[in-house]
C-alpha cells in the first residue's frame, strides 16, 4: 500500500528536522567560534554571548509569561504596542522580549524606560538554533505563550517549543515569493513549522497566500503590524538643541540607508547644493557601523555624530551613525528618502509610516519589496525617484518654500495614522493561548 500525500509529507518533515537537528548541533563548536568573531566586528556583544547559547542573566519571575522574540530593530519596534497592550490587561503577564541583533537589543533598552510597567519586561538575546542551546532557553525561561515576528523560523526552535506544548504565534508573517522559493527543496520541513503555529497574523493578503502554500493550516489574522505603532519617540531637548544647531538651515534626511545608495544620496546633495546653497544633507546609515566607510568614500570629509561632530556652515553633508535617533531627526518635520530603496543596493525598503508620521514629506526609491503594503496605503503621499536628479527634482520645492513642505508632510501623515484597535486584538489573541 502506498503512502498517502499527506503522510509522506509528514514523514519528509520528520527526517529534514532530524537532519537539521543534527547538523545544527555538529556546528555549535564553529558556531561559538563564530560568536567571538562577531564580538570583535561589533556584531556581539560580551553580555550576548552566553545569552545566544541559552544562558539566562535574569531570574525567570514567577507566574504568566509570555516570550516574544523579534530579529532586528523594525520588529523589535513594531512590538513596542503589542508588550504595552499585554502590560495593561487586567491579568498582566511578565514578558520576555528576545532580539538577535545588538541594534535590536539596544532599541529595546532605550525604549522600555519610558513604558509603564516596564518592571515586568525582560530583554534578553535569543539562543541560536542548536538544539542543546536552544533547550536549555525553553526548560529556564518555560514560557507559557511564544510568539516569533514575521520571518523568524528556526527548525529546531520551533520543534522544541512544539515537544513541550507550549501555544506558539506568528506574528506579521512575512514570506516572500523568493523566501518561498528558496524553501523549495526543504518545502515538507517548511510545512511542518508552519503547522505547529497555534496562532497566524500574515502581514498582508500575498503573505497569507504564501504563508498557506508553505504550509500553514489556518491564518486568523491579516494586518500589518507595523500599522499599529506610533510616532517614534525623541527628546524635546535635544530637539531644541538640534535645531538651534541647525539655525533655520533647509535640511533632508536620507534616512536608513544601506551600501550601495550612498554615492547616489552624496551626488543628489552636490546637486541641491547648487540650488540651494545652504542646504544639509543628514545621512543616517542603518548600521552605524558604516558611518567610518561612508565618510572616507564622501568629499571633503563630513562630520560624524558618532565621533561628536557637529556640520559647519560650510558642511552639506553629516552623517549621523548612532544608535537611536531617528525620532530626533524625523521630528524636525523636512524631507525624508527612505533607504534600502535606490538602485545599486540590495534592496526591500524601510518603513515610510515612521516618517509619515512624524509630518515628514516622504520620498524611495523603487526597491520596496518587504514594504509593499505600507507604501500601498501612502498612496500617492509618496514619491518616487531613481537618481540623483530626480531625488534633486523632488527636493527643491520642499527647500525652498516651507509651507510647501509642511503641507506635504501633512498630507503624508493623513495616510499614516496608527491603529490602535490592532493591538488590543493582538495582545487579546496571545494571552488567550495560555491554556489556564
Amino acid at each position: 500500500m502506498t503512502q498517502r500525500p499527506a503522510t509522506r509529507g509528514r514523514l519528509c518533515g520528520a527526517l529534514l528536522g532530524a537532519g537539521w537537528h543534527g547538523l545544527s548541533a555538529l556546528l555549535a563548536p564553529v558556531l561559538r567560534l563564530n560568536l567571538r568573531r562577531r564580538l570583535a566586528r561589533g556584531k556581539e556583544t560580551r553580555d550576548s554571548l552566553p545569552q545566544r547559547r541559552g544562558l539566562a542573566t535574569r531570574p525567570r519571575p514567577p507566574g504568566l509569561l509570555v516570550w516574544l522574540h523579534a530579529a532586528s530593530v523594525g520588529e523589535t519596534v513594531a512590538l513596542l504596542p503589542v508588550i504595552e497592550q499585554l502590560l495593561d490587561a487586567a491579568s498582566a503577564p511578565h514578558v520576555l522580549v528576545t532580539t538577535g541583533t545588538v541594534t535590536g537589543n539596544a532599541i529595546l533598552h532605550d525604549r522600555l524606560p519610558a513604558m509603564a510597567g516596564q518592571e515586568w519586561v525582560i530583554a534578553q538575546f535569543a539562543p541560536l538554533d542548536v538544539p542543546r542551546w536552544g533547550a536549555r532557553f525553553l526548560d529556564y525561561w518555560r514560557p507559557d505563550v511564544g510568539a516569533l515576528v514575521e520571518s523568524e523560523l528556526w527548525p529546531n526552535l520551533i520543534a522544541a517549543c512544539h515537544a513541550r506544548h507550549m501555544p506558539l504565534a506568528l506574528l506579521n508573517g512575512r514570506m516572500s515569493d523568493r523566501s518561498l522559493a528558496h524553501w523549495r527543496r526543504a518545502a515538507c520541513l517548511l510545512a511542518r513549522m508552519l503547522s505547529a503555529f497555534t496562532w497566524v497574523m500574515a502581514r498582508s493578503a500575498e503573505d497569507a497566500a504564501r504563508l498557506q502554500q508553505g504550509g500553514a493550516t489556518r491564518i486568523d489574522l491579516i494586518a500589518d503590524l507595523k500599522d499599529a505603532a506610533p510616532p517614534l519617540p525623541h527628546d524635546p531637548t535635544a530637539l531644541a538643541e538640534l535645531q538651534a544647531m541647525l539655525a533655520g538651515r533647509p535640511v533632508w534626511v536620507a534616512a536608513s540607508t544601506h551600501e550601495g545608495e550612498d554615492a547616489a544620496i552624496i551626488a543628489a546633495s552636490a546637486l541641491v547644493r547648487q540650488m540651494v546653497p545652504d542646504a544639509l544633507t543628514i545621512l543616517i546609515p542603518r548600521h552605524p557601523e558604516r558611518g567610518a566607510d561612508i565618510a572616507a568614500h564622501a568629499p571633503s570629509s563630513p562630520p560624524r555624530r558618532a565621533l561628536g561632530q557637529a556640520p559647519t556652515a560650510q558642511d552639506g553633508l553629516w552623517i549621523c551613525d548612532t544608535l537611536g535617533e531617528m525620532g530626533l531627526f524625523l521630528a524636525l518635520g523636512a524631507p525624508v528618502l527612505m533607504g534600502n530603496s535606490l538602485p545599486g543596493c540590495a534592496g526591500g525598503g524601510h518603513n515610510p509610516l515612521e516618517p509619515a508620521r512624524a509630518g515628514c514629506p516622504v520620498a524611495s526609491g523603487p526597491l520596496i519589496g518587504n514594504f509593499r503594503q505600507a507604501y500601498g496605503r501612502m498612496a500617492d503621499s509618496v514619491r518616487f525617484v531613481e537618481t540623483p536628479a530626480d531625488i534633486t527634482q523632488w527636493l527643491i520645492p520642499l527647500l525652498q518654500n516651507p509651507d510647501a513642505c509642511h503641507k506635504a508632510g501633512a498630507y503624508a501623515k493623513q495616510h499614516a495614522l496608527p491603529d490602535s484597535a490592532l493591538v488590543r486584538r493582538i495582545a487579546h489573541a496571545l494571552l488567550a493561548l495560555d491554556p489556564r
